[in-house]
């Protein structure tokens, strides 16, 4: 009965939909820094760390070390096997969720206020001892190398691998954030105690807590939690030089539907430039039914069912990016559009009426995005590792409507780069080479 409990609070900690959240800065007696939103109405608290690096620290030769590492860490602690830790977590009707992705690591936690030091026993546990059992270790490697197979078996990720190792070249990007079968089948249980102390370190550290739990609360268990953790002796990776030969390069796999990634050269957050990029891509791709592409390849032309761009903001290189997937036959004609389109931005710009539609609806829909403590907690880790300032969130939508349409169309003129737009196509696709 108790697993329920969580489900149900989970629920329960949602709060009308609010951009207005009170950010207190906290520093442990230790000097770990966290970022809290008190909320005792709910004797609930959601707690995220996030740990610098990721899959990037992995050493050479052996890639997928610190995925399988993170994958081992709620598989026992202590006393405790898998089985005995997984037992503790629910009956305490706790949960604790681990990721790994290629410049973090990062550990969610959500437990009740009654249970908080029980649960944090659990957690710490699980980040500064964890067992690495043979059997664990053996059980995991094999869920693993299964996922790498279907990967291999799959348009979508066939195009990312290749688009990673076109742009990265012999960056640590380049290499897939599982490793590959051989290099996952090769780690030994020393590669991953060496990769579980490469990754998880005290000094690259970010933490939010959102909940039923003070300041004083959090500097005391920041210290409890994590004070045992070691330095950083693996320096992070130095910044990526991106091939973007403009162009497209075609990978032959027998399937009816292409899938196509294209990707250029993006903007640094702390650029000033950023919210009228940011703008930009929602009106030329930015996962909108409203968008340019949406309406020139999806309702124009019938060419897919979606098709869409981002901005992607790795620590170590920053890209505009997107995709799209259509029929053998007729992809060809939709990276045609999409090149077309993304030109036509690059010299025209945007309309007035584009700009205040954007603006409309990011300015609406940003308050959404704070509908409980987990999503609060995670926006504001997210917050830290960005080195965004704590009044980020109050002053967010005041920045997009200070966006001017002479700003964006400045903005698409420099950055917006028709000859260096790069795509990967994997499939069979007719009139593409």
């Amino acid at each position: 009965m108790l697993r329920y409990c969580l489900i149900a609070l989970t629920l329960i900690v949602t709060t009308p939909a609010r951009a207005a959240v009170d950010i207190q800065p906290v520093t442990s007696p230790g000097g770990f820094e966290a970022w809290l939103v008190e909320e005792h109405s709910i004797p609930f608290v959601a707690l995220e760390l996030r740990f610098k690096g990721g899959a990037a620290l992995d050493l050479p030769g052996k890639k997928g070390a610190t995925n399988l590492m993170v994958g081992l860490l709620e598989e026992g602690t202590g006393d405790l096997d898998a089985r005995g830790f997984a037992r503790e977590v629910e009956g305490l009707a706790a949960s604790f969720e681990y990721d790994v992705y290629d410049d973090a690591v990062t550990v969610s936690a959500r437990f009740l206020t009654e249970n908080q030091d029980e649960a944090l026993a659990l957690l710490r546990g699980s980040l500064v001892a964890p067992r690495f059992d043979e059997d664990a270790v053996e059980r995991v490697r094999g869920q693993v190398l299964s996922a790498i197979r279907s990967d291999l078996k799959s348009p979508r990720d066939i195009a990312s691998q290749a688009m990673s190792e076109l742009l990265y070249g012999d960056h640590p990007y380049a290499l897939p954030l599982m490793g590959t079968l051989d290099s996952v089948e090769a780690l030994s249980r020393d590669d991953l105690v060496t990769a579980h102390q490469n990754s998880l370190t005290r000094d690259r550290v970010y933490v939010s807590a959102v909940g039923d739990i003070t300041a004083d609360e959090l500097s005391a268990l920041l210290d409890s939690l994590l004070a045992d953790l070691p330095e950083a002796t693996v320096p992070l990776p130095g910044p990526a030089s991106l091939n973007l030969p403009g162009g497209t390069e075609v990978v032959e796999f027998e399937t009816p539907q292409s899938v196509a990634l294209f990707a250029q050269g993006g903007i640094e957050r702390e650029d000033p430039d950023f919210f009228p990029a940011f703008i930009l891509d929602l009106i030329i791709g930015g996962g909108s039914f409203e968008s340019r592409l949406m309406e020139e390849v999806r309702e124009k032309r019938g060419l897919t069912y979606g098709v869409y761009s981002f901005l992607a903001d790795k620590d170590q290189a920053k890209l505009w990016m997107g995709s799209v997937a259509s029929a053998n036959d007729r992809v060809a004609q939709a990276v045609s559009v999409i090149r077309d389109e993304w030109a036509k931005a690059a010299e025209d710009g945007v309309t007035a009426e584009e700009l205040q539609d954007a603006k409309t609806y990011l300015t609406g829909a940003y308050p959404l995005r704070f509908d409980s403590n987990a999503s609060i907690a995670n926006i504001m880790v997210a917050m830290q590792m960005d080195n965004m300032p704590i009044d980020y969130i109050a002053t967010r939508n005041d920045r997009v409507n200070a966006v001017t349409l002479e700003d964006i169309n400045r903005v698409a003129k420099r950055l917006l780069d028709p000859e260096a737009l790069t795509f990967v196509v994997v499939g069979q696709p007719v009139g593409l080479e």
